[in-house]
């Protein structure tokens, strides 16, 4: 299928009315896996690319790794790619623009971009640059993406007050005006919030799966129309990597090890013979 179709069927995902969730993978095995599942497109994890390359999240790994990562999943799947570009590796228009061309490039028909400007800090763009930024990539970019813009108003500050949620509203609106298809709030799981910001929004909203967040019925009838799982599925995996090694090194049993195998046969195809 022509990334231009992809990139259509991905698009339409984001105009409702039925909720989607989109996955997150770091590598060809892992999209293969949730696309045999039934998954609608898959998204990429930063921080799971990141961690399976050797770097901390946030913007330490090569931009040309990661390019070169979504582009081994894209060539993977069938389906349409959400990169996760963080805050676009550059502080210009134009190198965010020139990496999201590589994105593109590699097979990506949606990006996610980012606000935070340093974690460590935990300070934002602006919303005027935060806008240019946004502006720049939907001028530059001949062929549909979806830009998936993310503001991380609440992730960097679980506060819940009003005046963060007044500053949601403002990010979130202007992030639309400037060309963002979609806007992306982490850090939000409850269902007051999250209802009153689809009603405040003028735009889909994309929410973050966490520990507290409500159902995908419940999320449906408050009118969210994506969902991604971020970091989580690589960190559950992980997870099990470490009991399975805790079991064995402790105890002398291999339970977890072989409990929660794929077969052998069965991974072997999910990818064609060469």
């Amino acid at each position: 299928m022509l990334s231009k179709n992809l990139a259509l069927e991905f698009q339409q995902l984001h105009q409702g009315p039925r909720l989607f969730v989109l996955p997150n993978a770091w590598d060809a095995i892992s999209a293969k896996i949730f696309e045999k599942i039934g998954f609608p497109a898959i998204g990429t994890t930063s921080a799971g690319i990141a961690f399976s390359h050797g770097y901390r999240d946030g913007q330490h790994i090569p931009p040309c790794v990661m390019v070169s990562a979504v582009q081994q999943i894209a060539e993977a799947v069938e389906l349409g790619i959400s990169a996760d570009i963080e805050s676009g590796y550059g502080t210009t228009p134009a190198q965010i623009t020139h990496w999201v061309q590589k994105f593109v490039a590699a097979g990506a028909v949606g990006i996610n971009l980012e606000d935070t400007k340093d974690q460590i800090s935990k300070t934002l763009f602006s919303v005027e640059q935060q806008c240019a930024k946004i502006a720049a990539i939907r001028e530059a970019i001949s062929t549909p993406i979806v830009i998936n813009a993310r503001t991380d108003t609440y992730w960097l500050n679980s506060s819940n007050s009003h005046s963060q949620f007044e500053e949601t509203i403002r990010r979130a609106n202007a992030y639309r005006e400037a060309g963002a298809d979609c806007l992306f709030i982490p850090g939000v799981q409850d269902s007051r919030i999250i209802s009153n910001l689809v009603s405040a929004i003028n735009g889909p909203i994309n929410i973050l799966v966490g520990p507290q967040t409500p159902p995908i019925q419940a999320l449906q009838s408050l009118g969210v129309i994506r969902v991604s799982l971020g970091s989580g599925p690589i960190r559950a995996a992980f997870g099990l990597v470490q009991k399975i090694g805790e079991e064995i090194y402790h105890k002398g049993i291999f339970d977890h090890l072989t409990s929660h195998q794929i077969p052998y046969d069965t991974m072997n195809q999910f990818f064609r013979q060469v």
